[in-house]
């Protein structure tokens, strides 16, 4: 019998609604890739779709990583250190890496994997300003959203950037170096607690329930898929070339196939089994009732503890299925909704 690995589970309700409420930090250091050299910007420009030679030092941005077929293969935060430096922040440092090195023929660059070199902490909430501001030398009042700046936290060099993954409208990542990290992973676990704030452990909550509530996606979901597919075209720069553009245009002028949608699961049976793409295999197909045609497959099935619900995405063909729908799946009833269950 299936169990709900996340209605019942008070530690993981206790972490997420710290971060909703109150503040929650933890340790997950993204992969990161340093980018140096004279042709740095130019290339950068051309590996992803958004535009990067417009970057401020000191500012971030988010972009996807197309393959020549207009696929995302990865999605990442560029991170400009340096007038020529750049931090590529990413959970696929192969495959970025396989990917510089088949393009990098006509530019003057360099790059390594500096991940073992950097921890990174991220503290998220309501309160994660007044947390940092307690132990930051310099107030992170004046940061802006996708910034970063040097500080000194508990006499440790660290970067402060203002950003993170749980979709709160305060939160902030420390980096520092590998021999810092006890003394400040020791400063921030006694600010948020002085907050009543706590450690986010589980790794289905800082990955998984914290962002999907907000309408964010883990890179496994976006596997396979086109930015039109995933409402993330806004963030492709069309007055440059990249990787991907010729099929990606094509694709926008015939319109994409399939669309990623929000469901709740509003079965009132507790011990439903619904399987997602996120545990492997291809996710449960949807059938419209009194179809036979498969409209689409579970690619994410979690939990909101702001709405206490289980909810989810799919990803399905095109205009089939609409917010307010109620439609099966694995013969248990879902309904559909918006990928976003915080507003």
């Amino acid at each position: 019998m299936y169990k709900n690995i996340f209605a019942h589970d008070e530690m993981k309700r206790a972490e997420h609604m710290a971060v909703r409420e109150s503040v929650g930090w933890y340790y997950f250091t993204h992969q990161l890739i340093e980018v140096t050299g004279a042709d740095a910007t130019a290339f950068l420009d051309y590996i992803y779709p958004n535009r990067i030679d417009n970057l401020a030092v000191g500012r971030d941005r988010y972009t996807v990583m197309l393959n020549d077929e207009g696929e995302i293969i990865d999605d990442v935060v560029v991170m400009r250190m340096d007038e020529d430096r750049y931090w590529i922040s990413t959970l696929y440092g192969l495959k970025a890496d396989d990917w510089f090195y088949f393009h990098s023929d006509d530019y003057d660059i360099d790059w390594t994997e500096v991940t073992e070199d950097w921890a990174m902490y991220s503290i998220q909430g309501p309160k994660s300003k007044e947390a940092l501001n307690k132990i930051a030398e310099k107030p992170v009042d004046g940061l802006r959203f996708f910034a970063h700046e040097p500080n000194v936290i508990a006499g440790c060099d660290v970067i402060v950037n203002r950003g993170g993954f749980s979709g709160e409208k305060l939160g902030y990542e420390v980096y520092c170096a590998m021999d810092d990290y006890e003394t400040v992973e020791k400063a921030i676990d006694e600010a948020c607690a002085e907050l009543g704030g706590r450690e986010v452990t589980e790794f289905q909550v800082f990955a998984w329930t914290l962002p999907t509530e907000a309408g964010f996606y883990y890179m496994r979901d976006l596997a396979h898929t086109n930015p039109f597919e995933v409402g993330l075209e806004k963030n492709i720069n069309w007055d440059k070339e990249f990787i991907g553009k010729e099929a990606l245009l094509k694709i926008k002028e015939a319109g994409p196939e399939r669309e990623m949608v929000g469901f709740i699961v509003t079965d009132p049976n507790e011990d439903f089994y619904i399987r997602s793409k996120q545990y492997g295999g291809a996710g449960e197909p949807i059938y419209i009732d009194g179809e036979e045609e498969e409209v689409g497959r579970v690619s994410k099935l979690v939990y909101s503890y702001v709405k206490d619900v289980n909810n989810g995405y799919i990803l399905a063909k095109k205009d089939k299925l609409h917010v307010g729908d109620k439609v099966m799946a694995h013969g248990f009833e879902i309904t559909i909704t918006e990928k976003n269950w915080l507003s």
